[in-house]
């Protein structure tokens, strides 16, 4: 592999995304303060709808209003309450981020639903996800491409002097993939979307956001290659879960940053959160089982959580913050 030029600094530390709680005032402050080399915009799904992932990112697309319908989002006529929520709920996500890293000149990462989650997850008018008609889910990317790319100049704007990382969580890919995304009634599966279609369309959404991105997929069978050909810098994953090495071991190989999930989302029986040594160590561990020099692990690797921390306590999820900051730390030191 030839040396290349990483969208993160070496010994970096980041977080997936979702934080506990409802201010984002002070999720932001954590995120600043314990992941300063790599922070990301907190997403804080407690708020309720339109802070969900998929509300979220449904807010960010262009010209394709949704909408809430028995709990669900659905493409709507025309633009109502629940994609002004949406939208209101990230402009002051984001003027609270220009607001306190108004000098900040680094790498910052934001996060948004991939194509592919989010056609298995809206739903048509008429019923039914968007993922059974192939032409919806292009003219989705194309959306959400767009919307993406406006996105990420409205953090530019507001952050003149740090660069954008985006992040695309697509836990919904390997499903997508292999045809288990079942369908509306429930005794049947959608038909798995071809590996070129998907590629193509992930490479698209990628492209039309002209800034550096990665895939957040938190199954057992990620799609690694498809990922690095799609033209991703990187890949977010949970270590737990990864069974087989050869196929990680060949996409690092060939260039594909690793996003190194390496301490839980939730606590143990004893409450107690990891430590930065046990942190390192678990990235250590794969690291050499796959057999890289140790001098490219803290290039190629930033450390984080397995996946979101929503789910953990406000205590919790700061101390694992902190944890996968210093293990970076240690890490870069070897």
């Amino acid at each position: 592999m030839t040396e290349q030029a990483w969208p993160w600094p070496t010994g970096a530390a980041t977080g997936i995304g979702s934080l506990p709680g409802t201010d984002i005032a002070e999720a932001q402050r954590i995120v600043l303060g314990e992941l300063p080399a790599l922070p990301h915009l907190p997403e804080l799904p407690a708020r309720g709808p339109g802070a969900d992932l998929v509300g979220r990112t449904a807010g960010l697309l262009v010209e394709v209003p949704v909408e809430l319908y028995a709990a669900r989002w659905r493409i709507a006529p025309r633009p109502g309450r629940d994609l002004r929520r949406a939208r209101d709920l990230m402009e002051r996500d984001l003027d609270q981020l220009a607001e306190q890293a108004e000098e900040y000149a680094g790498p910052v990462k934001v996060q948004a639903a991939g194509p592919f989650t989010l056609a298995a997850a809206l739903e048509l008018p008429i019923g039914g996800r968007m993922l059974r008609d192939p032409g919806a889910v292009r003219d989705l990317a194309g959306s959400l491409g767009e919307g993406l790319r406006g996105h990420v100049e409205a953090v530019t704007r507001r952050l003149p002097r740090a660069s954008v990382l985006l992040q695309l969580d697509e836990p919904s890919l390997p499903a997508v993939l292999a045809g288990r995304v079942p369908t509306e009634s429930g005794f049947g599966t959608h038909r798995p979307v071809e590996t070129e279609v998907a590629r193509a369309l992930l490479r698209d959404v990628i492209e039309a956001a002209g800034v550096p991105a990665l895939v957040h997929c938190c199954a057992p069978d990620v799609p690694l290659e498809l990922i690095r050909s799609a033209g991703a810098a990187g890949v977010a994953l949970d270590l737990s879960l990864v069974t087989d090495l050869d196929p990680l071991g060949e996409a690092i190989d060939a260039g594909l940053g690793l996003l190194a999930g390496a301490a839980s989302t939730l606590p143990p029986p004893s409450g107690r959160a990891p430590t930065s040594a046990e942190v390192a160590g678990r990235v250590r561990r794969v690291w050499d089982k796959l057999g890289f020099p140790r001098r490219r692990l803290a290039e190629q690797v930033v450390v984080t959580p397995a996946c979101g921390l929503a789910g953990a306590t406000p205590g919790y999820a700061r101390a694992v913050l902190t944890a996968c900051r210093d293990a970076g730390r240690r890490l870069a030191e070897d």
